[in-house]
């Protein structure tokens, strides 16, 4: 072939590629443009005035995006004038779908996993929730991943096919939760001042609940000291109104253990003694 002719059938065909480009373009912007614009927006207030859940409807929106560009990129390809891709015989489609499955098993079963959460009304954005000696709050949750935000405004990435195949404790999800405080004072304190102290603490904060009322039972008896739990319950958890009021409530009791004589015990401690002989093996081995 001569050199001309093989520049010019060059030309050729990079002029048709390029126009061939240019055509996608403009099919996949005009749609994804109109999707974001117009599309995205309806559907956005269509599921504020349904007032629907914000986990579901955040999962909502991810979906009509990814529709938008799933169908630009098929408008795009079909102005383009490649339907001969578009319409691939069975036999291609099941071998890629084959050899995607194979590829990406972990990629699917997040994304399946991330349905299920979606649709369990146990998991819902701003949860605390807790899980292999982990926990926080949930910020987002993804077709792959969900972000969960740590108590130090840490965000961890976790796997949906993590939170779904272990236990899971949502400590919100109820209307009220439980919480514990326990003390240790003296065997020469007063356990009664000592417990009138654990129980006034409660009782006179606002977030505790009157029903069922603040308790304070005797836990245990340690080698130093007797253990104090205090018993209280408030509603509408969130744990950053939970630490905040362990702070609170510890500081105050500190307080008035002061004020009233009653002391907090140390960490037991233990003793250790003896004495360590070192033979001399020389003799044994004849050196």
């Amino acid at each position: 072939m001569p050199v001309q002719e093989f520049f010019d059938e060059l030309f050729v065909d990079s002029a048709r590629l390029l126009r061939s480009a240019l055509k996608f373009g403009i099919g996949f912007l005009v749609v994804y443009v109109v999707g974001r614009v117009v599309v995205r927006p309806a559907v956005e207030r269509v599921l504020a005035l349904r007032k629907i859940e914000p986990t579901l409807e955040r999962a909502l929106q991810k979906v009509v995006g990814l529709a938008v560009v799933l169908l630009a990129v098929v408008v795009g390809l079909a102005f383009a004038g490649f339907t001969r891709f578009l319409s691939a015989s069975a036999t291609i489609v099941a071998a890629v779908t084959l050899a995607v499955g194979i590829a990406a098993q972990d990629l699917i079963g997040n994304l399946v996993s991330g349905v299920f959460i979606v649709g369990d009304n146990r998991f819902n954005i701003g949860d605390w929730i807790e899980w292999d000696d982990r926990a926080g709050t949930i910020d987002d949750i993804g077709f792959r991943t969900t972000q969960i935000r740590t108590a130090d405004n840490g965000i961890v990435t976790v796997p949906n096919s993590e939170l779904t195949s272990t236990a899971v404790t949502n400590t919100v999800l109820a209307d009220r939760r439980r919480l514990t405080y326990s003390v240790e004072i003296g065997y020469g304190d007063d356990i009664e001042a000592a417990s009138e102290i654990l129980h006034d603490c409660a009782d006179e904060r606002s977030a505790v609940l009157a029903d069922p009322a603040p308790e304070i039972r005797l836990t245990n008896l340690g080698d130093s000291g007797i253990e104090l739990t205090a018993i209280f319950w408030i509603s509408d958890p969130d744990e950053t109104d939970i630490l905040e009021l362990r702070s609170e409530y510890g500081r105050d009791v500190k307080e008035r253990f002061d004020a009233a004589g009653v002391e907090l015990s140390p960490p037991s401690q233990h003793d250790l003694s003896g004495r360590v002989q070192v033979d001399d093996a020389s003799s044994e081995y004849g050196r």
